[in-house]
């Protein structure tokens, strides 16, 4: 296997990461705790997922679970070479294959490259994770721009239309596909305008393509984290004010780990959940909301 795109895909695929997010974990302190708890049990053995944003925070501890498990599995991410290169490690050492792909996930040829790229290394596709999303606080809605809000939906929502548009021939009976939303779909968030709304989408699209696939025997759900400690709030998806206290609010009185949402991926990964689609999972620290 190889680690390497062709070079013209690469030319024009390889993002430019204008506003550092969503941030180096390597640079992160203290650092999140990604490691799978419990000794894997081979859920997963033989299948071939793909996880966007893999590179770090839910996305690194659900490759590395899914490694666990005996999946392979596709890294997708931005630019954070070193991130995704270390979670290609982890995987491979939990005794699975794994390749990294960089690249922009709202540029529609970009998940098409990644679809191509798993099925020439790994032959199958059965598990699609749609993890890579972004956010910017904003106080006013008039501070957000019309490049910020584009740039924001089309990170979090229309990537993983594309990537399930360039994925679907090679789903079949059985596939799985989990997208993560958020609380802020359900509660709100008076800072994360765009973002919120992104989510909002991200719900509607996982039970309307639920109800398109299930027919078909292809599962779709979703995974909504509360304030969980990954790179995406402290390196600048979040107020000063919000970080001095994140996760407090929670009924647990603290943020959620990696490794304690991961789970929720694993679960409906596999055949555990076979008679669940449409549905979403709440890995929030106790928080009740409705849906």
């Amino acid at each position: 296997m190889t680690d390497n795109l062709d070079l013209a895909t690469a030319a024009r695929i390889e993002p430019i990461q204008e506003d550092g997010l969503p941030g180096h974990e390597s640079a992160l302190e203290p650092k999140p705790d990604w490691q799978p708890r419990y000794p894997g049990s081979g859920r997963l053995a033989g299948k071939v997922a793909i996880v966007t944003g893999a590179d770090s925070g839910i996305g690194r501890a659900v490759a590395v679970l899914f490694a666990r498990e005996g999946a392979k599995v596709a890294i997708s991410y931005l630019c954070e070479h070193d991130d995704a290169s270390l979670t290609r490690e982890l995987c491979e050492a939990e005794g699975s294959e794994a390749f990294v792909f960089p690249g922009d996930l709202g540029d529609p040829d970009c998940g098409k490259a990644l679809v191509a790229k798993t099925i020439d290394e790994f032959g199958r596709l059965d598990i699609v994770v749609n993890n890579a999303g972004e956010q910017h606080p904003d106080k006013d809605i008039r501070d957000i721009t019309p490049e910020q809000l584009q740039r924001t939906f089309q990170t979090n929502i229309f990537s993983m239309f594309y990537l399930v548009q360039a994925a679907r021939e090679h789903l079949k009976k059985g596939a799985a596909i989990i997208n993560c939303t958020s609380i802020t779909m359900y509660q709100g968030s008076a800072e994360l305008l765009d973002y919120s709304s992104t989510k909002g989408a991200i719900t509607a699209f996982t039970r309307s393509l639920s109800e398109n696939l299930v027919k078909d025997g292809i599962r779709v759900n979703a995974v909504a984290p509360g304030p969980i400690w990954t790179p995406l709030n402290p390196m600048g998806g979040a107020s000063p004010e919000k970080l001095e206290t994140f996760g407090e609010d929670t009924p647990m009185g603290r943020p959620g780990q990696p490794n304690e949402v991961a789970p929720a991926f694993l679960f409906l990964a596999c055949e555990d959940s076979s008679y669940m689609s449409g549905q979403v999972l709440h890995p929030n620290g106790g928080t009740i909301v409705n849906g």
